[in-house]
């Protein structure tokens, strides 16, 4: 099967897209210079970027007690005691929560398993085929580092995937067990016992372990045995930051870094009953990802005959501070003194004495007002759209309470900009012959550094017009209402982002220019040309939208969900104001129709919505024109298109090639733009000390 890498819809291996989202499964763009690539591909063939997908390997010879032990023993006596006095036919349930299948698979999954996991012999057959440039038998694995001809300890080595939206023989075998049986048969639960052998134990502490740890367990992507040796394949984190790195920032609030640390102790617990608590007593595997959250290299096999405590874990928090000269300071101090004297001795005991630590921090923390939602004298937003991510807003830098609890303030730090991208892009459609969308985009990034730390000044301007009146007509009225806007704020934009008048009066100004320019050629009813408009403008973590027509802004983020910030001003959106049910409302001819447009009214009739919030955690914002948001396109899509560019490893104008190619594949009737900005932000410590003062 192909898993497609937008929305991990599983597909059979004939597909060239995928059935669910209509994603490529054959090319991808290059994140360098947006050329189109085959997945398999290690280089753009344009400009020569690495684009392939690589993973690490981890190769550990076997004992002569581990070859040698017999299948049942194998199976039965795992590393987790919980499991231990299962059955072996109930061994595979550890991987029982992955979702099923809801595809019509044209290979059969024992084909497919039989081809794909490597046979006892694999060691001999991977010496007859080129063994320094593949890993394993099938040439999937390419290496792209020596590999030792012999291997008496463990051995690391970064491998191409040839095939990287294949299926690996390891997540064959988890759907295979997943499976119900068919009707009338029996269930071949030995055979997926004896092919459950071939997966070594470590494996087993990834899958089970990465169920409950997403983002800090790295993902296992494959793992077989061999007569000698076992193989394992992780994601590769080798470039992220250290914690130790994170740790001497001074601008991290001490409560960012106890949600760490209450992280850190939930994964001890879980991690015992699979014996690898040592993966949380090396600093050097001790990782931060692009959200400053805690993630881990691999999982490390705790050292035989030897049992870990709570003490080994206030020792490395210990030597955390000490490493970084960061200051120990009281609460905290006395909590490790206290791991170590084994004052504290249970799991429970140590989430209380952080949740205490929490609590007192959030007492002396400046109140700082939440700004997320629009000023709502100003306009009657729409709901956010009820997805499963969308939840109440949970400062990013809060501490979770660990049993759960509702009762705990939050506490809401002022945030600094960390990073600013954006990418646009605009097409003309399927069925139109010309483009009457125009767009405009201008960034300003100043970063400042000094002993203290690094900052940056940024300031964004994003427009977007859909024109109207035809050929000759809308393309100036879109054009021209960019051109006008730019100007205006070229001028009247300074030092502080404007206020509500100053953008109401640009956008007055661009919808004069337009007039005019009806009034001096004379035309008249549909043919007075006219356009759209969605502006956003951003000054570190302020935001101000403005917005005339049905050209709509969208707000993505991790704790919010999908939000349309922005509502169509038609016919249909009118009559809802007014009381009338949307069904009615949207049952009228003219549910669509404009009601307002820059250009072929004047001033007195042109009332632009103007609104203002905070970007309090990272948040992607699109703006687009009808031609994308027509027929509910990103509010059924949002998932797959806009959710995975959160993160700033992915590529912006890779995300807006594809909501162009999903917009002319299920609309394509009208012109499409689309402007996507990402903006990351941390909190801004010196400000909260400003405020505490």
């Amino acid at each position: 099967m192909l898993i497609c890498p937008q929305c991990q819809f599983e597909n059979p291996v004939t597909n060239k897209f995928c059935q669910q989202c209509g994603a490529s499964l054959t090319h991808k763009a290059c994140p360098e210079c947006g050329a189109q690539v085959t997945y398999s591909a290690k280089e753009c063939p344009k400009c020569g970027t690495f684009t392939g997908t690589v993973w690490q390997a981890i190769i550990s010879p076997r004992t002569v007690a581990q070859v040698s032990v017999s299948p049942s023993r194998e199976v039965s006596e795992t590393a987790n005691p919980s499991l231990s006095e299962k059955s072996d036919l109930e061994l595979p349930d550890i991987l029982s929560k992955t979702e099923s299948v809801n595809t019509e698979i044209q290979v059969s999954w024992e084909e497919e398993l039989a081809d794909q996991i490597p046979d006892k012999n694999s060691a001999e057959a991977i010496s007859e085929f080129s063994p320094e440039l593949y890993l394993d038998q099938q040439q999937r694995y390419q290496l792209l580092e020596p590999l030792p001809s012999e291997i008496t300890e463990e051995v690391k080595v970064r491998v191409l995937d040839c095939q990287p939206l294949q299926a690996s023989p390891i997540e064959v075998l988890i759907h295979q067990q997943s499976q119900e049986p068919e009707l009338g048969k029996e269930p071949d639960s030995k055979q997926i016992i004896d092919l459950w052998q071939t997966v070594p134990e470590i494996a087993k502490a990834y899958l089970a372990l990465k169920t409950e740890f997403e983002p800090i367990v790295p993902t296992l992507h494959d793992a077989w045995v061999e007569d000698d040796r076992e193989i394992i394949l992780i994601e590769d984190r080798s470039q992220w930051p250290t914690l130790v790195d994170l740790w001497k920032d001074h601008q991290i609030p001490q409560i960012h870094l106890l949600q760490i640390l209450h992280e850190m102790s939930s994964l001890w617990v879980a991690a015992e009953a699979w014996h690898c608590q040592q993966s949380l007593l090396d600093l050097s595997n001790l990782r931060i990802d692009e959200d400053q959250s805690l993630g881990i290299l691999r999982l490390n096999k705790d050292p035989v005959d030897t049992e870990l405590t709570m003490p080994d874990l206030g020792q490395i928090w210990q030597e955390l501070f000490h490493q970084t000269d960061r200051t120990l300071f009281g609460p905290i101090a006395a909590l490790i003194n206290d791991l170590k004297l084994e004052s504290i001795s249970t799991i429970q005991d140590l989430r209380s004495r952080l949740q205490e630590i929490a609590d007192e921090l959030s007492e002396s923390a400046p109140p700082v007002l939440e700004t997320n939602d629009f000023d709502s004298n100003q306009i009657t937003s729409p709901p956010p759209i009820t997805t499963p991510s969308t939840k109440e807003l949970i400062n990013p830098y809060s501490l979770i309470n660990p049993e759960g609890s509702d009762d705990m303030p939050t506490v809401v730090l002022p945030m600094q900009l960390l990073s600013l991208e954006d990418a646009g892009r605009t097409d003309v459609g399927r069925q139109r012959r010309h483009n009457e969308d125009y767009f405009g985009v201008q960034t300003k990034l100043t970063k400042i550094e000094n002993p203290i730390g690094r900052n940056m000044e940024a300031r964004g301007l994003y427009i977007l017009c859909d024109g109207m009146g035809g050929h000759a007509g809308g393309e100036i009225a879109s054009a021209l209402a960019v051109k006008t806007l730019i100007e205006y704020f070229h001028e009247h934009w300074k030092d502080d982002l404007p206020d509500e008048d100053c953008i109401r009066q640009g956008v007055l100004e661009a919808n004069q220019a337009i007039y005019d320019i009806n009034q001096q050629d004379a035309r008249s009813g549909s043919g007075r040309m006219g356009t759209t408009l969605v502006m956003v403008l951003i000054q570190e973590t302020e935001v101000a939208v403005a917005h005339v027509g049905d050209s709509r802004l969208y707000r993505l983020s991790r704790r919010q969900g999908i939000e349309q910030i922005t509502v169509d001003h038609e016919v249909g959106q009118r009559e809802i104001k007014r009381g009338v049910q949307p069904e009615i409302a949207y049952s009228r001819p003219d549910a669509y129709q404009l009601t307002q447009a820059l250009g072929p009214r004047n001033e007195h009739f042109v009332d632009p919505d103007i609104e203002f919030f905070e970007l309090n955690e990272d948040t992607l914002m699109l703006l687009c024109s009808d031609g994308l948001s027509d027929n509910d396109l990103i509010e059924t899509h949002w998932q797959t298109h806009l959710q995975p560019y959160l993160s700033s490893r992915s590529n912006l104008e890779e995300s807006v090639n594809n909501l162009i190619e999903l917009a002319n594949q299920y609309n394509g009737h009208d012109n499409i733009t689309a402007i996507l900005i990402r903006a990351k932000v941390r909190p801004d410590l010196d400000q909260a000390r400003v405020g505490n003062s």
